[in-house]
């Protein structure tokens, strides 16, 4: 599958890794969603993951799953992350923004009116967290007939049988989910790293993407020696977990300090 919007074609450089930076919409609240995104985009990200809050988040780690928890008392709203999506395509009509989420949110209200809100609010893909490769049709289709990408994750447990199957149904990029379990602090050694990047661009020519337990600088520029993408979320979120509402310059000099040695990976 190749659905791929422009903006996601062309965010990943030839000559460098880029920067997928995540966080959660509405933390701490909705209001103060937009200033932190922008302070992503200022501090070097080149795509920009937004979570959907969700009461049930079984991917994440304790860091995200705080996350959810503020922005679902904060009241935060399926048509809120929607709105929020909008107004960043207005200020923003070149950053690729994806969603991330759970199938719950996704699909309560059907794939189709869930993929026409995308298209209509400039979402350039979509990672469904827990609808897996054989069920992909549940949300897939949808996607595809508004040129939406679908954002397939695979990992570690994602043998050579299996890998085609998630190829298959993946467009945009490929997501690998470099250890096995939840978001946080774990990650995983460079070398597995590079394995695995080799076995998955046997069979695919789509960017792929590492992420799960990407802290630092040092960790962003060796990952990026490796893989297509550095998706760093956990990290970005505990900063607006600790500043709230005041979190943007943190948050943007946070990720200046990742752009920063991802785009100087290369050149040593």
């Amino acid at each position: 599958m190749r659905i791929s919007s422009t903006r996601l074609s062309s965010s990943f450089p030839a000559n460098r890794a880029a920067l997928v930076a995540f966080v959660t919409a509405g933390d701490p609240t909705p209001e103060a969603t937009p200033a932190i995104l922008d302070a992503l985009v200022e501090g070097g990200a080149d795509i920009i993951e937004l979570g959907m809050p969700f009461t049930d988040p079984m991917a994440d780690g304790p860091s995200i799953q705080l996350a959810n928890i503020r922005s679902l008392e904060a009241g935060t709203k399926t048509a809120h992350i929607f709105q929020i999506a909008k107004d960043f395509r207005q200020r923003h009509p070149q950053v690729p923004l994806v969603l991330m989420g759970y199938a719950n949110p996704m699909l309560r209200r059907g794939a189709e009116w869930f993929a026409g809100q995308c298209a209509e609010a400039g979402v350039d893909g979509v990672i469904c967290v827990d609808i897996p490769a054989e069920e992909q049709d549940a949300l897939t289709p949808a996607l595809a007939e508004k040129a939406v990408a679908n954002i397939c994750l695979a990992t570690p447990t994602t043998d050579d049988a299996r890998l085609p199957a998630v190829l298959d149904q993946a467009s945009g990029f490929l997501y690998y989910v470099s250890v096995a379990g939840i978001t946080g602090k774990q990650q995983a050694a460079t070398a597995s790293i590079a394995a695995a990047m080799e076995r998955i661009k046997s069979q695919t020519d789509l960017p792929v993407a590492v992420g799960f337990g990407i802290r630092t600088p040092e960790q962003a520029a060796a990952v990026a020696q490796l893989a297509d993408g550095v998706v760093v979320g956990s990290a970005i979120v505990e900063l607006v977990g600790e500043h709230g509402a005041n979190a943007a310059p943190h948050v943007r000099d946070y990720v200046k300090s990742l752009s920063d040695a991802i785009r100087a990976a290369r050149n040593t």
